[in-house]
């Protein structure tokens, strides 16, 4: 092989190791910059804070309706829920259900539901639940509705549930907890109800 031969492939190999070299560092070293203010990649895989799983809001054409589920805290700490919204109720409640004179009553959870760090918490039928108090988009079966739930922090969490049918539990108001007109839900005069 010829003295310039030589030459030309040396410089060749030479150049072609640079060209990977300098590859290999522009795609591992410098990654791209993410642009200012936005949070890092990693955080957009990160676990939300709240988690509803199951969830399912009973059918109804107008009045009052209730949404079930199981809610999970991801956090190291207990979470406050105080509060719930919905687009088919611009009013809502969270309800406890408890025995009151031999029969099962819903009211108001004084203090919102606590969901306990790293547990759950679950809203069903009979039990603990959210109370949508005056439906105003009729909810049909295999309707999507959108709750939004407000933590004592001040945070927000949203998740939808499916609309299916459901009988009830058979609660009623506590005596003293009624509608605007002052009649309690559950009385013979009263819309019927069956929710929990």
């Amino acid at each position: 092989m010829s003295r310039s031969l030589r030459v030309r492939s040396m410089l060749a190999l030479t150049g072609a190791a640079v060209v990977f070299a300098l590859a290999a560092c522009g795609s591992d070293d410098a990654p791209a910059a993410a642009p200012s203010g936005a949070p890092p990649a990693a955080s957009a895989s990160a676990q939300p804070v709240l988690m509803m799983k199951d969830q399912w809001v009973k059918t109804a054409q107008s009045g009052m309706s209730a949404a079930y589920g199981t809610l999970m805290n991801t956090t190291d700490k207990d979470i406050v829920v105080v509060s719930a919204t919905s687009t088919a109720s611009p009013k809502m409640e969270l309800h406890e259900t408890t025995m009151v004179e031999g029969k099962m009553a819903m009211r108001p959870k004084e203090g919102g539901f606590v969901i306990p760090a790293k547990g759950s918490h679950e809203f069903k039928p009979g039990g603990d639940h959210l109370m949508l108090m005056d439906v105003t988009t009729p909810v049909k079966p295999g309707d999507e509705v959108t709750f939004t739930l407000t933590l004592k922090d001040g945070g927000t969490v949203q998740f939808t549930a499916l609309g299916k049918d459901f009988a009830g539990g058979n609660e009623s108001y506590m005596p003293g907890m009624g509608d605007s007109s002052g009649m309690p839900m559950g009385s013979p005069t009263a819309s019927p109800m069956s929710m929990g």
